[in-house]
């Protein structure tokens, strides 16, 4: 997630960008370089060598942080946190609250990092970013690929006996996470990015459908992929985290609440409610990323006071789910 891009080792601010029927197209990342236990790929899991770059605001990013709570990684990875609003130089380090400065490179901008890590760098400037001390670069940038690095080459450091990519459910996870990418994690920017009627239309339409799914789903189990929490959880939660306070206004995802659906929202409660988590969550950060980062948007950059959600009220995942 992130505005503006690189040429050649340039910073060029631009807006996100559609194709010519006007759907919004989320370029690759880049940066896919492997952590191991062995250090067989290169990169050697050790305690104190890596560094976490994220946006509170950020799904993507926040994912990341979500695992590195989850097993007890605080102090086997640091970690800095840039500002909640983007402007025209991107993401940024300064002091607000919420954020956390740049204490390895100590750079003020993200794109910044990126240079240091490869000076002619051609492309996107995104969160979250792993960063080796070690070798001074970016190891990864790929969301869905650091929560598996975090989760499975760490479990010598790890403070957490935590396993969210169980041998028995490792095809069920890839397969889910698949699943829920597209039309729900991508579908959200899919509609809101959109610049015509039917890109719109397509993505609203294939987002409520998956949603509508998953609540069939979640009124035959507790978690996505059976009786156990998952990555895949994990990378559901942080796109219903922000759906009735941004998505639903913001991005005109407003055919359903996530509080109008029974199952979907006492899931996202009780994933919420799982000690560790909720300190990712920032609803100021996020609210004021979305409502002041998007002019195109939001041309007045207005941020709404609502709506209120109570995340701490109690769920019903274990009354429903006794066994």
């Amino acid at each position: 997630m992130g505005l503006g891009i690189l040429q050649d080792g340039k910073w060029i601010s631009r807006r996100e960008q559609e194709d010519s029927e006007g759907k919004f197209i989320r370029p690759s990342t880049t940066f896919r370089d492997w952590i191991t236990a062995d250090g067989s790929s290169g990169f050697k899991a050790e305690a104190g060598r890596y560094h976490l770059y994220i946006s509170w605001a950020c799904p993507w990013a926040c994912r990341t942080a979500i695992m590195r709570q989850l097993k007890g990684l605080q102090d086997v990875i640091g970690l800095s946190v840039v500002a909640a609003e983007i402007h025209q130089n991107s993401w940024e380090f300064k002091d607000e609250p919420g954020a956390i400065p740049d204490t390895v490179n100590h750079t003020d901008y993200l794109w910044q990092l990126y240079l240091k890590a490869q000076p002619d760098y051609t492309g996107r400037v995104t969160v979250p970013v792993l960063w080796d001390k070690q070798k001074g670069t970016i190891v990864n940038n790929e969301s869905r690929e650091i929560i598996r690095m975090f989760d499975t080459q760490f479990e010598e450091f790890a403070k957490q006996d935590a396993d969210f990519y169980p041998d028995d459910l490792q095809k069920v996870v890839d397969e889910t996470i698949d699943a829920i990418y597209q039309p729900i994690n991508n579908g959200v920017y899919r509609a809101g990015f959109a610049t015509s009627q039917s890109a719109y239309d397509q993505a609203v339409t294939e987002l409520f459908d998956a949603l509508d799914d998953w609540e069939k789903v979640l009124a035959k189990q507790r978690y996505l992929c059976g009786n156990k929490v998952t990555e895949a959880d994990w990378c559901m939660f942080t796109t219903l985290f922000r759906f009735d306070a941004v998505y639903y206004v913001h991005f005109k995802c407003n055919i359903r609440r996530i509080v109008d659906y029974p199952h979907l929202w006492n899931y996202l409660k009780e994933l919420y409610q799982m000690p560790g988590v909720k300190e990712t969550c920032n609803l100021d950060h996020i609210k004021r990323h979305y409502y002041i980062s998007h002019p195109n948007v939001n041309p007045h950059q207005i941020v709404p006071k609502g709506p209120i959600i109570n995340f701490d009220e109690p769920h019903n995942r274990e009354q429903v789910f006794t066994g």
